[in-house]
Parts: C-alpha cells; sequence; structure tokens
C-alpha cells in the first residue's frame, strides 16, 4: 500500500484483517493524510443513505471511544480530531498487522512483464525495494498507478485546469460564544444549523447561494485589506476536543496554480501563505470573537481536490451522478453534489437518492496486480468532484483491501477479481441491486 490517505490507511487495515502480510509506505509521520496533515476537517457527508461501511462506522465508534462524538445531531458530517485521529489510525494498523513505513517516498516501480514485482521507495537509511504480490495506489495522485504504465487524465477534460488547491490552517484563541452570537443570532445567519460547540461560518461568492458573510469579506476587499482572490472564498469550522480552536478551509488557491506542475504547486505553497495571513490578519482586526485569535498550525500539505485520475476498466462519467448508476460489483454508495470548484457545481440528488462506484473503477486492464483507490479512481473531471470525499474514499479504499487479500488468497489477479462473487459476509458493501 501507497499513501496512507482516508483511502490508502484503510485498505491496508482492511487487506491485513483479511489475512494478507500488508506494509502501508506514508511519506509523513501520521497517517490520514489531509484529514491530519492538510486540516481537512470535518468528514462531509455522503449524503446516501446507508453508507457507511464497516470501516467507516468503526472509525466513529473509536472516535466516541477516545471521547469525541462525532455527531452534532443535526447535520450527518462527522467532526472529528486530527490528532486523536492520527492515534486511531496507528492503533488500527497495530492490531492488525500492518507494518506502517513512516518518512518513505515512493520513487519508482520495477515491473516483471505487465505485473509489479517492487516498489522502490526511499527511507531514512537510504533507498529500498518492497515486494509484493498485489499493489494498492492510495497516493491521491496515482503516483503508482503511472509509474507502472496505466493510462491517466488530469484536470478538466475542457480547460485542462484542476480544481482549486486549498492551503488549510487551524486559528486558536477564539471566542466561539461571541461568534455564535455574533453570526448567528445579530447577523441572522443560518448557514450553520447545528450550535456550538459543533459550529462553522463560510461563504463563497459567485454561487446560486447568497451568503451573510459574503458582505463582511467584501469590505475587506474595498478597503484593502483583502485580495478579491482572497475574498472569494472563507469558511471555518471548530473543532471538538480543542476549545477556542478552528480549522480554516481556506484561502483557496487561484486555480492558475496546478496540482500537477511540481513548479506550479511549490509556487502555490508561499503565495497560500500570503493568503492565510491576510485573511488571519483581517479575521482577528473585524471578525467578533476572533479579537485574540492567532494561527496556531499551518497545514502540512496542499489540499489537492484534484490531480492525476486512472483510466480503468470502468469509466465513471457525470451521468453516473444523474442516473444513479448501480453495478453488481459495486463496492461503496455516495450522493455527494458535483463540487467541481470554479467550473461545476450542481444540484443535490433527490432525497434518499445515490450513486454506486464498481470495483472495475479501481482496476486496470494494463497492470493485473493492482488496486487504485481514493480520488484517483477511474472517473471523469466532474464525476470525481463528487466521490472525492472523504467518507467515499475510506469506503473504496476499504473494498481494494479486502479485494486485495481475497485475490491473494484465491491466486486471483487484483483486476481478475470478480467483486460480486467474493461471499456477501466478507465484503465491505454488498450492491442495492
Amino acid at each position: 500500500m501507497i499513501g496512507g490517505g482516508p483511502a490508502g490507511t484503510a485498505a491496508a487495515i482492511s487487506a491485513a484483517r483479511g489475512g494478507a502480510l500488508t506494509v502501508l509506505v506514508e511519506r509523513g509521520v501520521a497517517l490520514g493524510g489531509l484529514a491530519v496533515l492538510g486540516c481537512v476537517y470535518p468528514f462531509m457527508d455522503t449524503l446516501a443513505p446507508d453508507s457507511d461501511t464497516p470501516y467507516v462506522a468503526e472509525v466513529k465508534k473509536r472516535l466516541r471511544e477516545h471521547g469525541i462524538e462525532p455527531h452534532d445531531g443535526v447535520t450527518e458530517q462527522t467532526w472529528h480530531n486530527p490528532e486523536i485521529l492520527a492515534l486511531i489510525y496507528d492503533e488500527m494498523c497495530e492490531e492488525s498487522g500492518v507494518n506502517v513505513l513512516y518518512q518513505a517516498v515512493l520513487v519508482d516501480v520495477l515491473k516483471s512483464g505487465s505485473s509489479i514485482s517492487a516498489c522502490v521507495v526511499q527511507t531514512i537509511e537510504g533507498l529500498a525495494a518492497i515486494r509484493a504480490n498485489i499493489f494498492v495506489d492510495g497516493t491521491g495522485d496515482a503516483f503508482l498507478a503511472r509509474a507502472a504504465g496505466v493510462p491517466y487524465e488530469k484536470g478538466y477534460e475542457k480547460t485542462g485546469s484542476n480544481q482549486p488547491l486549498s492551503f488549510r490552517f487551524e486559528m486558536g484563541g477564539i471566542d466561539i460564544k461571541r461568534l455564535y452570537q455574533y453570526d448567528a443570532v445579530e447577523l441572522k445567519d443560518d448557514w450553520c444549523k447545528s450550535k456550538p460547540p459543533y459550529f462553522e461560518i463560510a461563504e463563497a461568492m459567485h454561487r446560486k447561494q447568497r451568503y451573510v458573510l459574503e458582505e463582511f469579506m467584501s469590505k475587506g476587499v474595498e478597503s484593502g485589506e483583502l485580495t478579491q482572490e482572497e475574498a472569494e472564498y472563507m469558511q471555518a469550522f471548530t473543532i471538538i476536543g480543542k476549545t477556542g480552536v478552528m480549522s480554516m478551509n481556506c484561502p483557496e488557491i487561484p486555480v492558475r496554480f496546478r496540482a500537477t506542475d511540481p513548479l506550479s504547486y511549490s509556487k502555490a505553497v508561499a503565495f497560500g501563505r500570503k493568503m492565510m495571513r491576510h485573511i488571519a490578519d483581517y479575521m482577528v482586526k473585524h471578525m467578533p470573537g476572533f479579537e485574540h485569535a492567532y494561527i496556531s498550525r499551518e497545514a502540512t500539505m496542499l489540499g489537492a481536490r484534484e490531480s492525476w485520475r486512472i483510466r480503468g476498466k470502468y469509466y465513471l462519467v457525470e451521468d453516473d451522478y444523474h442516473k444513479q448508476s448501480r453495478f453488481p460489483d459495486a463496492v461503496c454508495r455516495t450522493a455527494w453534489y458535483i463540487d467541481a470548484h470554479g467550473e461545476n457545481v450542481s444540484e443535490k440528488l433527490p432525497k434518499g437518492g445515490f450513486y454506486e462506484i464498481p470495483y472495475r473503477s479501481l482496476v486496470c486492464d494494463e497492470v493485473p496486480n493492482l488496486l487504485t483507490t481514493g480520488r484517483c479512481i477511474s472517473a471523469s473531471f466532474i464525476l470525481q468532484a463528487s466521490m472525492r470525499i472523504q467518507p467515499t474514499c475510506m469506503s473504496i479504499g476499504e473494498a481494494a483491501g479486502v479485494a486485495a487479500a481475497w485475490g491473494l488468497a484465491h491466486g486471483t489477479s487484483a483486476n481478475e477479481v470478480r467483486w460480486e462473487e467474493i461471499p456477501k459476509d466478507k465484503r465491505s458493501y454488498v450492491t442495492a441491486g
């Protein structure tokens, strides 16, 4: 397993529980990817009924056991705590027997014929080769798949642009009660349906919905304290277990910076950090409740909503969303709306509606012993904008782990596993039909 984000970690744990000897390669010092290292919080709701696969349900259960109640009683999004989540993933890996290799980065792959024979990784000691019979790409950027020669796409088919990157951060020292009084009571902002300690503020310009706080951010542009790009998008969530701290889901870095260009990505870091400081300074100066606030943490990775995507056996497209497609080899369901920042934000599906994601979108014809999981599975730019949320990625990863272990146990290549033929009690999800 390469990549310890929400999908890769789920895949590793599920594979190990299925009896596979499992190594999980992670470039940082914590599992969880954007949820932990990128300050992407909370988990958005799939909006699909009964979408929690066993792994997702277990993560929520373990949050409760660690004193973090993930549900606010009003919305369905999952409020977590990044440090507690990292601890939970360590515990789950240890209990299931996953061998985690931290501070290790994929460099290249070795192949025997069309199959991958080993991954070359840079470790703290130097280069090492990890040999295996089945490999899972949980990098988010399809790096393993691309290195192995799998066909891929990047960006929007019409423009070539990626979805905007983000550079999230946390602010401490916030008077949440005062913020709630100002936003929800004085301004009568009903964007957030829950109340502290579960509270959120948000605005996004040039959307169909007009946000109450849009005027607040616009004044910053008028005064010269914010640029238009900095004022375009602002969102913040309280963090359960961290009193007076909010996760800032901003800035949204302009689309001219690309998630798939190394130099552009690097420039986005510096540009985003300036945006972050300007937004934080403006909030401290003008937002009631932020008078004594400060930046307490910066993300250690940019938030990439989309970068590279493989072309697998089945290619999910926008019609699969609108037609609520069902598949005999479905590994999970979701109904999160098409949320392609800067391009296309769709209406939600009818209440109770959803579409499924097939196992065939995780595998390809070209490399038989490879599974790809998370946001870089086989899907168009627009469809990916719906399936990219973290609970869906976790469920996809869980299925990848189940399939990997099943294939190893039965001598079947990953791309020849028939998910629908795995016994129902062994699958993490059974299609709705």
